[in-house]
């Protein structure tokens, strides 16, 4: 039996409700991003890094010539804004409804001086009451989140040393608030065909934005098995990527994408190794068949040890 790890185990079903108030808020605070900055492709600007805290927007957000950000601090539970002038407002992580947090945060952009007007309903979910009137009561346990939370940071580590692997255009390890996945994609530098893919309650420009270029994507979501799943998916898919079988994980007809329970990868005598090999796996199948420029678009992620003394290589080693 695999000994402990260090992965945390939290089942899917066992916070649905704080799972689904959470990813409200994340959505309430990704609109405010996407008005507050300029759009980099495939929608970059306005998803989340992994901090160590919670999450944090990905870059500076402005209003009114002041600059901003933001924080989900799961630690004390509270989420946080933070503006040039040195001044701070909170709002706590706790139960609430939708309509409670988006009032509050709205109000604390108000007393920062940065208050902005947003598309104030949910995307990629299948009700999508305005933020404002979503008036029932929410649930949320901190303990959970955190749980999620040690989660990311692990798989983090990983799709950060995968992404170090590729010279190309490469994404952010990142967080997108419409499907609440952790993400990572590598592009081969080709255009790709227009996306007829149509999330629920979402303009059809969003996917047309965020596809717009050949790639592999892989990511992490709460969904796809009882721990919830990695995916790996290739946009558009050459002919026969779908087919044949992997080390780790392997296809999902009812998904369509390569899935890879996380479960599985918890529970593995080498979580790290076992998920590398499902994203250098599903990655390589698909630039093989579509004729990748692989010799120059990889490279090895541990070349700094060839550039270090011998003392040091082995700290790094350590580390």
């Amino acid at each position: 039996m695999a000994t402990d790890t260090g992965w945390p185990q939290l089942r899917v079903d066992d916070w649905t409700g704080t799972r689904e108030s959470l990813h409200q808020w994340l959505q309430i605070v990704g609109k405010i991003e996407l008005v507050s900055t300029t759009l980099i492709n495939h929608w970059w600007n306005v998803t989340y890094d992994i901090s160590a805290r919670g999450l944090r927007t990905q870059i500076l957000m402005h209003q009114s010539n002041r600059t901003f950000d933001a924080e989900f601090d799961f630690i004390d539970s509270r989420f946080v804004l933070r503006a040039d002038t040195g001044d701070i407002e909170t709002v706590d992580l706790k139960p609430q409804s939708i309509a409670d947090f988006y009032h509050a945060v709205m109000g604390a952009l108000l007393k920062l001086g940065v208050g902005c007007t947003v598309w104030a309903w949910p995307n990629e979910l299948p009700q999508a009451t305005p933020f404002a009137e979503d008036t029932t009561p929410r649930e949320y346990d901190p303990d959970a989140v955190r749980a999620w939370w040690r989660q990311l940071q692990r798989i983090e580590k990983v799709f950060a040393y995968w992404r170090a692997g590729f010279a190309g255009k490469a994404s952010p390890v990142q967080l997108f608030w419409g499907s609440m996945d952790l993400s990572c994609t590598r592009y081969s530098g080709r255009p790709a065909p227009a996306s007829t893919s149509a999330p629920p309650n979402c303009p059809p420009w969003v996917m047309a934005e965020a596809e717009d270029r050949e790639n592999v994507a892989v990511g992490f979501w709460s969904g796809g098995s009882d721990e919830g799943s990695f995916y790996a998916y290739a946009y558009p898919a050459p002919d026969g990527y779908y087919e044949g079988t992997l080390s780790a994980g392997g296809f999902d007809e009812s998904f369509g994408e390569y899935i890879l329970p996380y479960s599985e990868v918890r529970t593995s005598d080498d979580p790290e190794g076992t998920l590398l090999t499902f994203l250098d796996e599903t990655y390589a199948r698909a630039a093989d068949l579509a004729d990748w420029d692989r010799k120059n678009l990889e490279v090895n992620q541990d070349r700094l040890l060839h550039y270090l003394p011998p003392n040091d290589i082995e700290e790094h080693r350590q580390s």
